[in-house]
């Protein structure tokens, strides 16, 4: 039962900070090439790292095993870590993020106009 409970946390982990990473990568590689400057700095793709690493490993780690996890069978020696569900998943997440990053990014301006002195229209 521990077993299986580990082997499915390293999975879970896997599976959130490869779609994290990727949607930072893309991101940072995308919005250089366009913008000339990365959206993200490196101090701040370390601090994400940090961060998300931190916190979605104390989740997953402190995830307690539960009966149900014998009534599977068990996985062989040569599965995959990644399995095929999980690369549809992490490719989707990354997808819906990197769309709505982009989205923000690109046309964040037009959809919510910034208000204030500086940028009020002369009379």
């Amino acid at each position: 039962m521990w077993g299986r409970n580990v082997y499915d946390s390293i999975s879970k982990f896997l599976q959130f900070q490869l779609t994290v990473n990727i949607v930072a990568v893309i991101v940072a590689f995308t919005g250089a090439c366009i913008t000339q400057d990365s959206p993200l700095k490196a101090v701040q793709m370390l601090w994400v790292n940090l961060i998300m690493d931190t916190f979605a490993s104390l989740a997953l780690a402190t995830e307690p095993p539960t009966e149900a996890l014998l009534l599977r069978k068990p996985y062989g020696r040569n599965k995959p870590l990644i399995s095929r569900t999980m690369m549809k998943n992490i490719l989707g997440h990354a997808v819906y993020q990197l769309t709505l990053i982009f989205t923000l990014l690109f046309v964040g301006e037009e959809l919510a106009p910034a208000r204030g002195p500086a940028h009020e229209q002369p009379a």
